[in-house]
């Protein structure tokens, strides 16, 4: 049964009017003009200092942070590449999620500070982000690297993680995707069905998102929607969704198609949980941690 914390959580989506931006492609737009005009702080919040060693660097243009145990480890290392539709800025919720699972498994994290849509094109992000992973791989070597992603992030890690098996790279420790976004086109039947029950997130809004996104691709291109990628040859992947979640049916879609086509797949459904549960403050979270530090560790 949800926990009490997972049953309010849609209440606060409520009142935060998440939904109803959503279902506006025109007030999504023109939230995404406003952030542009005053963009919102990206950095970690400080209070993670305390229990993480933080640091930054450029690349490309690019913020680039690591977040890492304050005494040497040797446990791995993952690039998380955060969600926002690719429109919003990282959230403090992800940088959270980041300093629990690096204290929990001594894992480092790397994490690019993406430029979000418009100005961010996939054509141009998928490719820089596989050479900021690639250079880790050159680092510390493929086996001891795992690639994490949230929502439209979920999604760009699939990519990402296609790009690099592409260039003949050797297959990552693994890939974790939690509530990936992996069909911007917003066409699957089965979102109709999902949509009046998800609280946060409806099809007009991330499809305009998705469209600045996209920018000269078509929706098909496996770069804006991988579900239409080659599954061979990627590491073993980690997914988390939840029921009450937008993107819940390109997950279903992607276990199907794993399973068709054997491909690697822990899948872990949240019954009644809405998107980016993992993220939340809420009981189920700290189960979907556990079995995100065993992916990463393993």
């Amino acid at each position: 049964m949800a926990s009490l914390l997972s049953r309010l959580a849609p209440l606060a989506l409520t009142l935060r009017g998440s939904k109803r931006m959503f279902s506006d492609p025109q007030r999504t737009l023109a939230r995404i003009a406003e952030l542009r005009k005053k963009p919102v702080r990206f950095a970690p919040p400080a209070s993670i200092s305390r229990h993480v060693s933080v640091s930054r660097r450029d690349v490309g243009g690019w913020p680039v942070f690591t977040i890492a145990p304050q005494s040497s480890s040797g446990a791995g290392h993952v690039v998380y590449l955060h969600g926002g539709s690719y429109v919003f800025q990282i959230d403090p919720l992800h940088w959270k999620l980041i300093a629990r699972l690096v204290r929990a498994t001594g894992t480092t994290f790397t994490v690019p500070i993406m430029p979000l849509a418009p100005d961010g094109r996939a054509s141009v992000v998928v490719d820089r982000a596989a050479s900021i992973v690639q250079s880790v791989v050159a680092d510390v070597g493929a086996e001891n690297v795992s690639v994490m992603g949230d929502s439209s992030g979920g999604g760009m890690a699939m990519a990402v993680s296609m790009e690099l098996r592409d260039r003949k790279l050797p297959p990552l420790r693994s890939i974790v995707l939690i509530a990936p976004w992996l069909d911007i086109s917003g066409t699957d039947p089965m979102l109709a069905e999902i949509a009046p029950r998800d609280p946060w997130l409806a099809v007009p809004g991330t499809h305009a998102a998705g469209a600045l996104y996209r920018a000269e691709l078509d929706e098909s291109d496996w770069r804006v929607s991988p579900i239409h990628g080659d599954l061979t040859g990627l590491a073993p992947i980690t997914v988390f969704t939840g029921t009450r979640d937008l993107v819940h049916a390109d997950a279903l879609r992607l276990r199907d198609r794993a399973q068709k086509e054997g491909i690697a797949l822990d899948f872990h459904v949240g019954e009644g949980m809405i998107h980016d549960y993992p993220l939340l403050p809420i009981p189920e979270a700290a189960e979907a941690r556990s079995v995100i530090e065993r992916a990463i560790t393993r």
